[in-house]
């Protein structure tokens, strides 16, 4: 096993390992677990069989394994982005609801706390 196998099968090792700290503290949820897992599994599966990518990029007619490389992992990043970026936007949505509703609660404790104010000074 070469130099560069043996370091891209360590990392991936670290990446897996920190991944199960993270979800064992909750630091990461389930579903980004889920798809770092299977990046770091792919990644140690290109690591420890180099060949396998070889054996990908010829069975789809690609001339260099690192261009292929680079597809996949431009397409994993996009994906990522494009997860992210609805997410993103679905929390947008829900703060602007809690902020509508927080306003509306403080204007409904105003007028009740000046509703009380009258009607304690009726009394007086």
């Amino acid at each position: 096993m070469s130099g560069v196998s043996i370091l891209g099968v360590v990392g991936s090792v670290v990446i897996l390992l920190s991944l199960f700290e993270m979800l064992r503290r909750h630091r990461l949820r389930e579903k980004y677990a889920l798809i770092w897992g299977i990046v770091a599994l792919g990644a140690l599966t290109v690591a420890a069989f180099p060949g396998l990518l070889s054996w990908a990029t010829t069975v789809l007619g690609l001339q260099v394994p690192a261009n292929l490389l680079f597809f996949v992992a431009s397409l994993v990043i996009m994906m990522l982005t494009l997860q992210h970026s609805s997410e993103l936007g679905r929390l947008e949505e829900r703060t602007r609801t809690l902020a509508e509703d927080v306003a509306l609660l403080q204007v409904e404790l105003e007028r009740r706390s000046s509703v009380e104010k009258d009607q304690g000074g009726d009394a007086a």
